[in-house]
Order: structure tokens, then C-alpha cells, then sequence
């Protein structure tokens, strides 16, 4: 079911209480958006989450007098007139009169605003309980830093009180989890103002965890025939103006001068880089599909507001890879990384759903190449999509500058979505980098370029299993897989003979050999969500055994080490995982 109608319609009604309650307040755009809306508005003294009670009362006490959406077209200077004093309207306003559009204004009781429209069809259709503000943001006018900021008021709207309730405490839950809570506690990141918002810094036991799913990656990646390229983390200009990219992006770029003038950008991206790596000799059809594989940081510019964490950073470490094939090969090499994307994403427990990203054919500006070319690349996709024997929702508008894209989409524990892992088909770069092979006739034959992420930014991906886990990750992803617990000082030396052990069998261990209470490590353990705790007494030493404690407080009873490898390593070979 759409909801926007009725969540755009709540948009409205935010603004009419904002009028009522902040007469002053200039108000500038209100979509719907993802599981609720917004307004943006200019206040004349500050608001903030703790007034959001006052403005609901309002909205409902409102809503009670609203009957339909009605709407009129008027002429520039109604418009004008209407919204005199208010430089986000009237900005609209002669943005739609460029585009040759008419003006119309929707009204609901006496609350009128300029709007294309998309409501209700009567404001009976919002019940009280079905929607709730939910936090108070700064957003600059039109997204760009230059402008003035705004304040923007979030709201919540579901069909029912039922799906609102649910997701609240879903949204509770998430607080919980949140990772820029539970990184810094369970020792993963940390970020230093000195050293600047967006650019993480990782531990020893953050830095192990990046490395295990890394080297995951890799091994999928290495039996499926690719190879490791590096490249440096910086490039003149040149190559991207070649590749599109600077005419595009140049804004969100990392630019550096050198003493002698030059221009030189931070790496944004790697396919550029690695087209040259392919250009660097002619190569035989023979040789075909080279695959590039590169695990390295790229840099955005991102602005201060937009910066959430791991969620979006600007310095963003890519499990990244490209494959150079010829135009028969594409079936054969997408499918071999939709099957190392589906035994990745298997090993987290997460289901996964498919999602075609087009280029918008309404906005040719925004991409490279000819509409020609889109479409043999689209249809492509469409047809790998239907021989691999699943469904997709279509995009409009989501491809990537130089090509469409299989998107994955998975499922996290509370069951919000994420994008994830991506498959993308691009002709355009090999066609402006004259990459080619040398084909049966000895002929010069166009490649295509086939771009790979299976994490994306494992920064990102860190931020969503990180939520995904609370925490507490698997076994064989934990950064301290089993903790020694000695009951005293006197077993102590016993538990480093244990300890050594299992660190000889490839495990990571720790050992709590303060001068602590049992209780107080075993708490300790758990806070650091350490998946297995063994405690080591009297009973325990003179057995020849340890007593294992599951995360979450399970008593597994004793047994011996020998017994509780073979356990922990068939654990750790399935990866099973639970969340």
C-alpha cells in the first residue's frame, strides 16, 4: 500500500500547526518520505524535540476542523502574493514557472500551500493515532551548505495505531543497538576531533574484525578467479575528467595542489584507476575475463550534517572489484558474483531481495554515454535477472552515472532494510578509455566493465551488523572468541596453560587474571559481548576439564578441552550465526 498520500497530507498539517502556534515561521518543503515526513521551516527562535508535544496537540486539534484536500491553479501573482515575505516559496514558484508548469495551491480548512499535490481524499482518512514527531533537524535550503539552514520536524505516519506502536518499539530496539553507541563501549572505533568528523579510527580488536570480513571476501572472491591489484589514493585530475567522473562529481572531491601547480583529486572511486591497470598492454580474447580485486579507501567530501556515524563517512574503505570481459561473458561473470554475494550475505543470516537500478531517461545530463546504450544495458540486466529465476523491483533513477545496477537489498534482525552488496554493468567507461581485446579475426573488440562490491563501504556494512548483532557478533567474527576466567589468583597459572592452548588451535583468547570476583568477570565478559566464558576453579583443575558459559548466560556444563574444540571449531567452520 502507498502511503505517501497520506503521509504527504500529515506534511500539510505539521505546516498548519507550525503557522498556528510560530505565526512567523517561514515555511520552505514537506515530502513524504520513508516511513513518515517532513517540513522544513525558518524559525525565528530556535525549536527543538521538546516542543514536538505542543505541535502534535496541535496537528490533532487541527484535523478535527479539516474536511477534504481541494485544490485550485492560480497565476504568478496570486502565488506571489500568497507567500509575500517568503523566499523558499517564492523561489519554487518561479522554478515551476521556468519549467512552463502551473502553479496550483492545495487547501484543507484554512491552511493553503503550494503543492503538486498527492493527498488524502478526506482528512478522515488520518486517524489521530496513526502518526507521531518524532525529532527536530538542521537542513540547509536545497541540501547545499551555502544556503541558509533550516529547521526540519520529522514525523512518523503507518495505516493503523497498531503499525505505529510496532515500529516505536522497533525504533526503541534500535537504540540499543545503535552503533555509535555499542563501537566505542565494546572498544571497535573511536572518533577524535583533532583528527576530524567522518574519518573513523579503528582499534586493534575494530581493525581484526575489518580484516576477518575482508579476508571472507577474499577467499569467495580468490575461488572464483580474481586477482589482487593495488593502486595510490590519489590521481591528476585527468583521469577522472577522462572517466566523467570530474564534471559529475567534482564538488564532493578532495582536491590537492602541488607545489607545482598541479592538480591532483583524492581517489572517489577505484574504476578508473583499475581501467589503467587493464590498459597497460593489449590483451587476447584468449585472456578474458580479467578480474581485479582491491580492498582500499576512497574519499568523499560529504558535508558535516550528512555524516551519521559508520553509516556515512568520508573516509570509506571498499571491498571493491571490477572484471573486464567480453559482451558473451556477462551472464557467466554476474552470476559468479551473485553466487559469492549469496554465500557472503548467508553466512549473517541475511535474506535478500533484488532491486534493478535504472538510469532516468528523463535526465539524460546525469549519466554518460548514448540512450542507445542504456538500453542494451538494461535489458541486459533484465534478462540475468529472469534467468536466474528471481523477482526485482525496478528504479527509475537509481543507476549509477555509467551504468545500471543489481542492487541487493537485505533484511537486518529488526527487519530494516539496507543496501548492500552491488552488481554493476557499465559499457560507457570502456568506450571513453578505448578498452578493448583482440578478438578470433585478430580485430579490435569492445569490452564492457563489470563493477563488484560485496560489503560496499565496510565501514557501513560494519555500522548495520554492528546494529545487526547488538554487539554481540558470532563466533568466528568476535574480536575475543572465548574468555579465561579463573575463580582466584591460584588457578591463574592453570588458566594461561588453557588459554595457550586454545590459542595454539587458532583462537582468540583472553585471559581475566585480575584480582576480581568470579561475578564481576563473567559481567565483564558479557558487557563485551565475548561469545564463550570458561571458568576455572578447584573442581576444574583437578578434572582436567573447564566450565563453559555461553554469551547471554547459557550454562553449558564441563567438559574437556578436547571436547570443547571440536565444538568450537565446527562453529566456527559452519559461521553459524544467530541475531
Amino acid at each position: 500500500m502507498d502511503l505517501s498520500p497520506l503521509r504527504h497530507s500529515l506534511a500539510h498539517l505539521l505546516a498548519a500547526a507550525v503557522l498556528e502556534l510560530y505565526p512567523d515561521a517561514k515555511r520552505a518543503i514537506g515530502p513524504a518520505i520513508d516511513n513518515g515526513f517532513y517540513y522544513d521551516f525558518e524559525f525565528s527562535s530556535p525549536v527543538a524535540d521538546a516542543d514536538l508535544p505542543k505541535l502534535e496537540k496541535k496537528m490533532r486539534q487541527i484535523l478535527q476542523t479539516w474536511k477534504d484536500f481541494s485544490h485550485r491553479e492560480v497565476s504568478a501573482h496570486e502565488a506571489e502574493a500568497l507567500f509575500a515575505g517568503n523566499p523558499y516559496k517564492l523561489e519554487l514558484i518561479d522554478e515551476i514557472l521556468t519549467r512552463g508548469e502551473k502553479l496550483t495551491i492545495y487547501t484543507s480548512g484554512s491552511y493553503d500551500d503550494l503543492c503538486r499535490g498527492g493527498h488524502v481524499e478526506s482528512a478522515r482518512d488520518i486517524k489521530p493515532d496513526t502518526f507521531k514527531l518524532s525529532r527536530v533537524a538542521g537542513a540547509y535550503w536545497r541540501g547545499d551548505e551555502k544556503n541558509k539552514q533550516l529547521t526540519r520536524i520529522y514525523g512518523l505516519a503507518f495505516t493503523t495505531g497498531q503499525e505505529l506502536e510496532e515500529y516505536l518499539k522497533m525504533i526503541e530496539e534500535a537504540k540499543k543497538r545503535d552503533h555509535k553507541i555499542l563501537g566505542p563501549q565494546l572498544d571497535l572505533f573511536v572518533f577524535s576531533d583533532l583528527v576530524g568528523s567522518g574519518l573513523p579510527l579503528w582499534t586493534p580488536r575494530g581493525t581484526l574484525v575489518r580484516n576477518l570480513l575482508d579476508d571472507f571476501v577474499w577467499s569467495l572472491r580468490k575461488a572464483h578467479g580474481f586477482v589482487q591489484v593495488d593502486i595510490p589514493h590519489i590521481t591528476k585530475k585527468d583521469l577522472y575528467e577522462k572517466s566523467g567522473h570530474w564534471d559529475k562529481f567534482k564538488d564532493e572531491l578532495f582536491k590537492i595542489t602541488t607545489r607545482e601547480g598541479h592538480v591532483f583529486a583524492m581517489k572517489p572511486m577505484n574504476c578508473p584507476h583499475h581501467t589503467q591497470i587493464y590498459n597497460r598492454r593489449p590483451h587476447s580474447y584468449r585472456e578474458l575475463p580479467q578480474r581485479y580485486a582491491n580492498t582500499t579507501k576512497v574519499y568523499r567530501d560529504e558535508q558535516s550534517g550528512e555524516l551519521a556515524g559508520l553509516a556515512r563517512v568520508r573516509a570509506i574503505t571498499q571491498d571493491d572489484a571490477h572484471v573486464f570481459c567480453r559482451a558473451s561473458q556477462i551472464k557467466d561473470e554476474v552470476f559468479g558474483i551473485w553466487d559469492i554475494v549469496e554465500e557472503f550475505y548467508g553466512a549473517f543470516g541475511f535474506s535478500l531481495d533484488i532491486r534493478l537500478s535504472l538510469h532516468d531517461p528523463a535526465h539524460p545530463e546525469k549519466y554518460l554515454g548514448t540512450p542507445e546504450t542504456w538500453t542494451i544495458a538494461e535489458d541486459t540486466l533484465r534478462s540475468l535477472v529472469k534467468a536466474r529465476g528471481v523477482s526485482a523491483i525496478e528504479a527509475l533513477g537509481e543507476a549509477a552515472l555509467y551504468g545500471p545496477k543489481i542492487d541487493f537489498i537485505g533484511k537486518d534482525a529488526l527487519g530494516r532494510e539496507h543496501q548492500v552488496a552491488t552488481i554493476q554493468l557499465d559499457m560507457n567507461q570502456p568506450e571513453r578509455f578505448d578498452l578493448a581485446c583482440t578478438n578470433e579475426d585478430g580485430k579490435a573488440e569492445r569490452i564492457v566493465m563489470i563493477h563488484c562490491a560485496i560489503m560496499g563501504s565496510i565501514e557501513r556494512f560494519l555500522s548495520v551488523i554492528i546494529e545487526h548483532y547488538a554487539g554481540a557478533f558470532p563466533l568466528w567474527l568476535a574480536p575475543v572468541q572465548i574468555a579465561v576466567l579463573p575463580i582466584s589468583e591460584k588457578h591463574n597459572a592453570h588458566a594461561a596453560k588453557v588459554a595457550e592452548q586454545l590459542t595454539e588451535e587458532g583462537f582468540r583468547v583472553e585471559v581475566s587474571s585480575e584480582n576480581d570476583t568470579i561475578g564481576k568477570k563473567i559481567r565483564q565478559a558479557e558487557n563485551m559481548k565475548v561469545p564463550y566464558s570458561l571458568i576455572i576453579g578447584d573442581k576444574e583443575v583437578e578434572a582436567k576439564k573447564v566450565s563453559v558459559r555461553q554469551k547471554g548466560g547459557a550454562d553449558l556444563g564441563t567438559m574437556t578441552l578436547k571436547t570443547l574444540l571440536v565444538k568450537l571449531k565446527k562453529e566456527v567452520a559452519e559461521k553459524k550465526t544467530s541475531a
